[in-house]
């Protein structure tokens, strides 16, 4: 069954959704994404999510085309025309169409795409496998934007491998894997996790599960670490909106924790679905 989608104010059936040759997030990926997920038919950290996507704009200059309440209203559409239950919502607003020049255009009109994926978000999680790999990126990961082609390339080096994932690095230390954040467990328990700055992208499900070890009264320290602290250390795992809490077992084949989820980790994957439930809008 066709999915319905939401684009430019209008919620079409998917083979009938269009977006401009000339659309600025097509020739230059001049955009922005979130991806929000969906428990119980519910949205998961929603606020967070809204929030970064207008830093990420502001900081391209550019606005949110609709208002907040009109965009919660979206989202709210999308999981009732599509009967979502669980999985997420993905946004990607561009500068919009325009003759192709280097030079923002002045009175472009934004292009703004919702569409929702079916994920089993809830279901156990038995650990990735990963390697370690250059960071090729930009220098504002900070900054949510669509071109997504290095850490794409990066993520076939690991399956071409026969792994899950990679962790990139740069100067010697890890910055954070394709599409998440990375942490590591040391073998007294503390949380490890790269500080916030133009290196990373500034992790919603990141604050929220840091922000639950708080509460817990785990320790926690905002730091870069390098891929051989993260073989010698007690458990590892990344967090991203989709994959929520996720363990590490192995990187660059050196198995942690036997090879299977550790304490901490399994702890705070559970927590954190357990409180993502409960918050839900």
């Amino acid at each position: 069954m066709s999915r319905t989608v939401y684009v430019n104010g209008s919620y079409l059936p998917e083979e009938e959704a269009t977006v401009s040759i000339f659309d600025r997030g097509f020739l230059f990926a001049d955009g922005v994404y979130e991806v929000t997920a969906v428990l119980d038919g519910k949205l998961v950290d929603y606020a967070g999510h809204t929030a970064r996507l207008e830093r990420s704009l502001k900081e391209l200059k550019m606005d949110l085309p609709i208002s907040t309440e009109e965009l919660l209203q979206v989202h709210r559409e999308l999981i009732t025309r599509n009967n979502l239950t669980e999985g997420a919502i993905y946004l990607q607003i561009t500068r919009g169409a325009a003759d192709r020049d280097f030079v923002f255009p002045k009175d472009a009109k934004q292009t703004i795409v919702l569409f929702t994926q079916v994920k089993p978000l809830s279901a156990p999680k038995t650990g990735i496998r990963i390697i370690s790999a250059p960071d090729i990126r930009w220098g504002r990961r900070d900054i949510k934007t669509v071109q997504l082609l290095a850490p794409s390339m990066t993520k076939m080096l690991a399956k071409a491998e026969g792994k899950d994932d990679a962790w990139m690095v740069q100067d010697g230390f890890v910055t954070e894997g394709t599409s998440c954040n990375a942490y590591i467990v040391t073998k007294d328990g503390k949380i490890v996790t790269r500080d916030l700055s133009h290196s990373i992208l500034h992790g919603i499900t990141r604050a929220a599960v840091l922000k639950l070890a708080a509460e817990l009264d785990m320790e926690i320290e905002e730091r870069a670490f390098t891929i051989e602290e993260a073989q010698n250390a007690a458990e590892a795992f990344v967090t991203a909106a989709t994959a929520f809490v996720n363990p590490v077992i192995e990187i660059d084949n050196v198995e942690l924790s036997g090879g299977k989820p550790g304490p901490v980790v399994t702890r705070l994957s559970q927590l954190y679905l357990e409180e993502s439930r409960k918050a839900a809008v």
